[in-house]
């Protein structure tokens, strides 16, 4: 079920809002979402994108299981409930999350990216390269590869990203 008029540019707005950094805005066009679609997905994670931009991470997270059961062949839930379990230094609650549901989701780069970043803060250095290697494998290489040569969670990987390559045919 998608969510219909006026409720769709209600998300929309809040969206809108978020992406221009005005939290207020973006809350106040989320109460205006009826109540009929309070719990849909959609708005859901529009909440979740509002709660990470506030930093408020518990909030985040129990947005972000509650999608995990709404939607759970759909990542984001997944994704965003690890990340937000590592934003409040639960990484390892984080690791221990994500890593089963990586398997129902093969095309998704960003879970191993994630597993790769949390496997590096677990001082799991090879399991974060090969988590690396099949983020490479998944997604665009070049790109992935710029974000790890600049992410704060790799910096003990940092000598050996650029190293780290697939080996995908060229």
């Amino acid at each position: 079920m998608s969510v219909d008029y006026p409720d769709i540019f209600h998300l929309r707005a809040a969206e809108g809002w978020l992406e221009l950094g005005n939290w207020e805005e973006a809350h106040a066009e989320l109460e205006c979402v009826s109540p009929r679609y309070l719990a849909h997905p959609e708005t859901l994670q529009v909440r979740w994108h509002l709660h990470a931009a506030l930093k408020q991470w518990d909030l985040a997270v129990e947005l972000a299981k509650v999608l995990t059961k709404a939607e759970p062949e759909v990542p984001f839930g997944w994704i965003q409930t690890a990340y937000g379990l590592h934003e409040l230094k639960k990484t390892e609650e984080a690791y221990l999350f994500l890593k089963p549901a990586v398997e129902a989701f093969p095309k998704e780069w960003v879970m191993r990216y994630n597993m790769a970043c949390y496997s590096c803060q677990l001082g799991k250095m090879e399991e974060a390269r090969e988590w690396l290697q099949s983020a490479y494998l998944c997604g665009n290489e070049k790109q992935i590869q710029q974000m790890a040569s600049e992410d704060l969670d790799l910096l003990p990987l940092r000598k050996t990203i650029l190293s780290v390559r697939s080996t995908r045919k060229r």
